[in-house]
């Protein structure tokens, strides 16, 4: 990629009746600048438009824009879309950002960029290949673009950045510029574009939001008057020129500026009168000057300067004279007497490029619109093909070609197919999968070799997967069916065929397919990856015949394996899971996440995906490890943005990491990363699981947090209590729509909601309230329509929470079976609760027990022993940021009498002397007793000391030597 200057001679005229245009430019370089008419200002910036028909002066305005930034010290990012090059990926931020790093060596390029290097280096063309086998999504490539250009803003400030003919921008680059043109003002950073509205393409919405944006319309550039064609028109054929010559040169040019100077200059060259009885004359070079006129003149010049210009018409802007000439096949004299030629007659002009070589270029798009449309169609063709051979020989490498390619007939060309695949291989690695789709489509029609189709129809279905499931799963299907196809591409088709079909929703279709495949695999570790990749599809089925058919086989298989290789322990890990759904005791649950865990396990890898490591850190949540959970959705969300993958994988472990926050009690840092989670989700688009996670879990936060209303909202605007999906996603959305129900007191409609939700769990198997609390909802919805039902329901909860017997759960189950039950019981209940929970990290829970305790001592008549609970309570819920509980415990501590004191403020992380003490002395084995009896302190006093210790470091009494690090 050539970075040029702005031609010589476009803007030898004067820009006449644009002072409008003029005075908005100044004054918007001059509030990017911080001054204005009255003094110093706040530096501003802004989005300036420009819109207009071709020739009309966008480029000499946006000519004058660049040089009145210059002479106010700003820095200025140019470029230019081009027709011939709109299908190139990231064409325009190339010549953007390419100039800033020209000068700079490998090392000084990798310092500047940091982490981002890998992730935006392939898109800028700062490097030939990419760093691991792994490709970024099209968000981390935005995100990183924002990144180095926010990074050369606060670096070179001010910073103008120009955009002509955007009409002919790439998508890639359009896309990445009309989002990030919102923040232009908030970094001082002056955008200026101009297009032809009538060209914007169809697909093209982002860009007319821009052209309009805040509601503005942009500067449309109107045609000259007559006064002003005169004046050109004078200054060209001298003040002598007539009215009536003047006036027909207007009538015959519509007033388009890039006429009317053309027209001048033809005039001038020809020595023509300016007057009346020239006017015929006049007529006939008007001709010249566009369409067929202009060819016939260009025709005139001689065959060979034809071909060069058909050649510069055919590569497009800014390539370098010797591949101009290549493709033409001129030798050097003669393409120098053609570029001669061809600048006399104001056709093209020569520059000079970022890398001091001389480029061509059409002196108007217009002019290179006409020639190329004049090309024979057979010739052009052609010349694409000669386009692109001489672009690989001269070391621009697939990429350049390949839109050279696409232009050509299908011939049955390996070479050809070659160059395609391997453009589609740097498109994947510069985030642009769309080209890479077209790339292989068009590989696939040429057509390939026989033993190379199903390899291609593989990499072609591979790069639609995340844009259009549907049709990779017939192109897969297809691949799949190729008699030529190897093992080993035979079974990669097969696993990736597999989460094609999971993705659209087909299940049990995945989970078929893999059978099937398992049957003809000649290879035993062939069979278990495939039986791997079946348990985890079916484990995420809702319409699953038989899942505790499922659950005993895959109990089988794991105690059978010892975790050697990575489907083997992708198998242990779904066992871990499958145990903490099933409520098995969490010793078991911990064991299988122990042996998944030992080995590694890799958040990016294509073939294995992120499935299994987030259910084994969700699955250690639930077993009261939420510390060792949330290091290891960190350690996805290092290798997610390392990656540069930041749509739907980053949404899921932002939304999981803000889940796990909630089970610990931080209610405020939840709500951030699921918000977070969601943004990216919504992003990403509408009713995609990783959407239905964040929906599900922010809900389930607002309420803890009191905020009914919000969570509400929330529901409403994603339409929640309308439908379900068919795949597994927790928090259950059924479920997480019932509470939401009881919470409003739309008790019935939660009663029906909560019931069918448990009814569709418990078919599947999936018992542990810790996963899905439904049944303890369900027993608060009964407790008023029918009590001796909700008290059956809240013992049932309680015995399947003691047989997971994580701290928290208990705990949790033990305090809704006190709500349902009558003052007497429920005092004791509720101690037991608080016992449990304080051995745990779910500090929320821990908070709502204690001002339930409270309140039932206060009606036991009990008032010191409630004022205690009902104050650690209070503080406990307002450090969680439940501000509906510490509101309730205020209210029961007014109502008895009692005036709230001062909230106390401590640090969540960091354990005081006496924590750290009583924490080392419990990773020993001490019980309470034992470590008060140490600390001459109570056990009670160590209770609540430890308590602290579990919420701090998210983990209960197992988990506290490898907390400490003992």
């Amino acid at each position: 990629m050539s970075h040029v200057t702005e031609p010589q001679g476009w803007a030898t005229q004067p820009l006449l009746e644009r002072e409008s245009e003029i005075r908005a430019i100044h004054r918007a370089v001059d509030e990017l600048c911080g001054t204005s008419d009255n003094g110093p200002i706040a530096r501003r910036g802004g989005v300036l438009t420009f819109a207009g028909s071709g020739g009309i002066g966008k480029t000499t305005l946006l000519g004058e824009a660049r040089r009145h930034a210059a002479e106010r010290s700003c820095t200025v990012l140019f470029a230019r879309g081009g027709e011939q090059e709109k299908q190139v990926p990231f064409h325009v931020m190339r010549q953007l950002i390419q100039p800033a790093f020209a000068a700079m060596a490998e090392d000084e390029r990798r310092d500047v960029l940091g982490t981002w290097y890998s992730i935006v280096a392939p898109a800028l063309g700062l490097t030939a290949t990419p760093e691991g086998p792994t490709a970024p999504d099209p968000q981390g490539v935005r995100d990183g673009l924002d990144w180095v250009v926010t990074h050369l803003t606060v670096r070179s400030a001010p910073v103008v950045l120009i955009l002509d003919d955007a009409h002919w921008a790439d998508a890639e680059s359009l896309a990445w510029l009309t989002a990030f043109a919102a923040r232009a003002e908030e970094l001082a950073m002056l955008i200026m574009v101009a297009c032809r509205p009538d060209e914007i393409p169809a697909g093209a919405g982002a860009l007319r939001a821009l052209m309009g944006r805040q509601g503005t319309r942009p500067h449309e550039l109107a045609p000259l008057t007559t006064t002003a064609v005169a004046r050109i028109v004078r200054d060209a054929l001298g003040q002598s020129a007539d009215d009536v010559f003047c006036r027909e040169c207007w009538a015959i040019t519509g007033g388009n500026p890039f006429e009317v100077v053309e027209l001048a200059m033809k005039g001038r060259d020809r020595e023509l009168k300016p007057n009346q009885d020239s006017i015929p004359e006049l007529r006939d070079l008007a001709s010249a000057v566009k369409g067929s006129g202009l060819i016939d003149r260009l025709e005139q010049l001689g065959p060979s300067i034809v071909r060069l210009a058909w050649a510069a018409a055919v590569l497009g802007t800014a390539v370098p004279t010797g591949i101009v000439g290549s493709v033409a096949a001129l030798g050097e004299a003669q393409v120098a007497d053609a570029i001669n030629q061809l600048r006399a007659a104001r056709i093209l002009t020569v520059l000079t490029g970022l890398r001091r070589k001389e480029v061509v270029e059409f002196f108007h798009p217009l002019v290179a619109t006409a020639v190329y449309r004049s090309i024979p169609p057979g010739v052009r063709v052609a010349m694409h093909g000669m386009a692109a051979q001489a672009l690989v020989d001269d070391g621009q490498g697939a990429a350049a070609a390949a839109r050279h390619l696409l232009e050509m007939h299908p011939d049955g060309d390996p070479w050809v197919v070659q160059q395609l695949r391997q453009a589609a291989r740097d498109s994947f690695s510069a985030g642009a999968p769309d080209a890479a789709r077209r790339y292989l489509a068009r590989a696939l029609r040429e057509p390939p070799d026989t033993e190379d189709r199903a390899e291609v129809l593989f990499e072609l279905g591979s790069a639609n997967l995340l844009h259009d499931p549907v049709t990779t799963i017939n192109q897969l299907r297809a691949a799949l069916e190729e008699p030529k196809a190897e093992q080993s591409l035979r079974e990669t088709i097969t696993y990736r065929l597999a989460q094609a079909l999971a993705h659209t929703g087909q299940l049990a279709e995945a989970a078929g397919l893999l059978q099937e495949e398992a049957k003809q695999a000649t290879s035993s570790r062939t069979r278990l990856r495939m039986q791997a990749e079946q348990f985890k599809w079916n484990s995420v089925r809702v319409d699953e015949e038989n899942s505790p058919a499922r659950s005993r086989l895959l109990s089988q298989f794991a105690k059978r394996i010892t975790g050697r290789g990575l489907a083997e322990r992708h198998i242990l890990g779904l066992r871990a899971w499958d145990a903490a759904m099933r409520g098995e005791p969490a010793t078991t649950a911990l064991d299988y996440a122990e042996q998944a865990l030992d080995g590694g396990m890799s958040w990016t890898d294509q073939d294995f995906g992120f499935e299994v490591p987030s259910v084994i850190a969700v699955t250690l949540m639930y077993c009261d490890q939420p510390g060792r959970a949330e290091d290891l959705f960190n350690t996805g969300i290092v290798e997610f943005e390392a990656k540069g993958w930041r749509g739907a994988h980053l949404s899921f472990v932002y939304t999981l990491l803000g889940y796990v926050r909630y089970r610990r009690g931080r209610l405020a840092e939840a709500e951030d990363f699921v918000r977070n989670g969601l943004q990216i989700a919504d992003r990403v688009g509408q009713g995609i699981p990783a959407q239905w996670y964040a929906i599900g879990t922010l809900i389930e936060t607002l309420l803890a947090r009191g905020n009914t209303e919000e969570a509400q909202r929330v529901a409403e605007a994603y339409k929640l209590g309308e439908g379900f999906p068919n795949a597994v996603v927790y928090p259950d959305p059924q479920a997480v729509w019932g509470k939401l129900l009881l919470a409003q007191g739309r008790t019935d409609e939660a009663l029906r909601h909560l019931a069918a939700a448990g009814k569709r769990l418990d078919l599947r198997g999936t018992r542990n309230p810790s996963w899905s609390p439904w049944q303890l909802d369900l027993a608060l919805a009964q407790i008023s329509r029918a009590p001796d039902q909700a008290r059956a329901t809240a013992a049932e909860a309680v015995a399947r929470a003691k047989a997971f017997g994580t701290s928290s759960v208990i705990g949790h189950a033990l305090r809704v079976s006190a709500a349902v039950t009558d003052p007497a019981q429920a005092a004791g209940l509720l101690q037991e609760a608080v016992d449990h929970l304080e051995q745990s990290p779910a500090a929320c829970e821990l908070a709502h027990a204690l001002v339930d305790h409270g309140t039932a001592l206060h009606i036991l008549g009990d008032p010191h022993r409630a004022a205690q609970q009902l104050y650690r309570g209070m503080e406990t819920a307002a450090a969680c940021g439940a501000d509906g509980l510490a509101r309730r415990a205020r209210s029961q501590l007014v109502s008895a009498g009692l005036r709230p004191r001062r909230l106390h403020t401590f640090e969540q992380d960091t354990l005081t002397v006496a924590e750290n003490a009583a924490a080392e002395h419990a990773a020993l084995g001490l019980d309470n007793a034992a470590i008060a009896a140490k600390m001459h302190s109570s056990p009670q006093a160590v209770s609540e000391l430890l308590s602290a210790v579990f919420t701090k470091l998210g983990t209960d009494r197992l988990g506290l030597r490898r907390a400490l690090g003992i």
